[in-house]
């Protein structure tokens, strides 16, 4: 459900929105707050921290829609407001865009654009909390981001939790693009950022799906995390699709000729998580580190092209639901016994 917040002083307008929206107030996609000027909004935002969106007129009483506007960057930053008011107020109108309003809607208000402009408010406001939430999890992103991801990044909360760790359980999968280095030596640099890129894409996307993260990009190689219940399971899933999905891509892109495989490493365990590097210098990566990753990485390293290859353990937890492969006893760099492993067919 997505709560909106309504601020104008017009008494009909509570009537109108809610005869307008009636369906979706009963399917439960929207719930309407409403509020008469800008200092009631404020306080309506204390009693509904989850509102996703204000529209806001911007002529009204005790404070207008421009002060109000200026709160919300100071106080609300991952909220997105909408100015609704009228086409003669246009100075002002441009003014509230100036301060950050995400968009506007004209008076009269034609209510199916003021639908298509809510619904495209809200995809932004939850990409952008989607994204605070990843970079939490995830250095790289902060390059990505929207300035209220950074403004997160100096607050007194990213600051207090900073250097926290815990131990928790999870799975490492470690996927390499096979060949890709030979490619690297070759062609312009252009063509080889763009043909890593299309293959991220891809294998990210899978690995999204199953809920997982991707901790870091090395090279031509992603390390993902998958934490929760089942998380051995999503990997796996995870892996075999990012194996399908690449497998179908063509051999020429972007005018190089080549075609893509993988080979990957999945291991499963205890590890501790948390951001290593230098809290003073701010310069941080979140990631997660310990045996477990390490095997992760020597198994890949061991997997042939088109190999998805684990240890024992992980076998014993999913070979009711996984058909595997014995490949036999390896040893494995600095490991002083050899593993028992086994490929994932599928």
């Amino acid at each position: 459900m997505a709560k909106i917040l309504v601020v104008d002083d017009e008494p009909d307008l509570e009537m109108l929105i809610r005869q307008k929206f009636r369906k979706k107030i009963r399917e439960g996609e929207y719930d309407f707050v409403f509020a008469g000027n800008g200092r009631h909004a404020l306080e309506q935002l204390e009693q509904h921290p989850d509102v996703e969106i204000v529209l806001s007129d911007i002529n009204m009483p005790e404070m207008d829609g421009l002060t109000l506007l200026s709160k919300l960057n100071d106080q609300h930053v991952l909220l997105k407001a909408v100015i609704v008011s009228a086409y003669g107020d246009m100075e002002n109108i441009r003014m509230a865009m100036n301060r950050g309003a995400f968009d506007f809607v004209t008076k009269p208000v034609d209510f199916y654009d003021l639908e298509l402009t809510i619904e495209k408010t809200l995809s932004h406001v939850r990409q952008l909390r989607q994204t605070l939430k990843a970079v939490k999890e995830n250095n790289i992103l902060k390059m990505y981001v929207d300035e209220t991801v950074l403004h997160f990044m100096n607050s007194r909360e990213y600051e207090t939790s900073v250097m926290v760790s815990e131990t928790l359980e999870a799975s490492i999968a470690f996927i390499d693009i096979c060949g890709f280095t030979s490619i690297s030596e070759n062609e312009i640099p252009g063509n080889v950022v763009k043909l890593l890129n299309s293959y991220f894409d891809v294998m990210v996307k899978e690995i999204i799906n199953q809920e997982g993260y991707i901790d870091k990009f090395i090279g031509d190689a992603i390390m993902a995390v998958f934490r929760g219940d089942y998380h051995l399971d999503r990997a796996i899933d995870a892996c075999l699709a990012v194996r399908s999905e690449i497998e179908k891509l063509p051999v020429f892109s972007e005018n190089v000729s080549y075609k893509p495989n993988v080979s990957i490493g999945i291991n499963s365990g205890e590890v501790i998580s948390g951001n290593i590097g230098s809290a003073s210098l701010r310069r941080l990566d979140y990631t997660v580190i310990g045996d477990v990753v390490n095997t992760a990485q020597r198994l890949q390293s061991a997997a042939r092209q088109g190999q998805i290859v684990i240890c024992d353990e992980a076998y014993q937890r999913i070979k009711h639901s996984f058909k595997c492969l014995q490949i036999g006893e390896i040893t494995l760099k600095n490991k002083q016994k050899p593993v028992m492993v086994y490929e994932v067919i599928s």
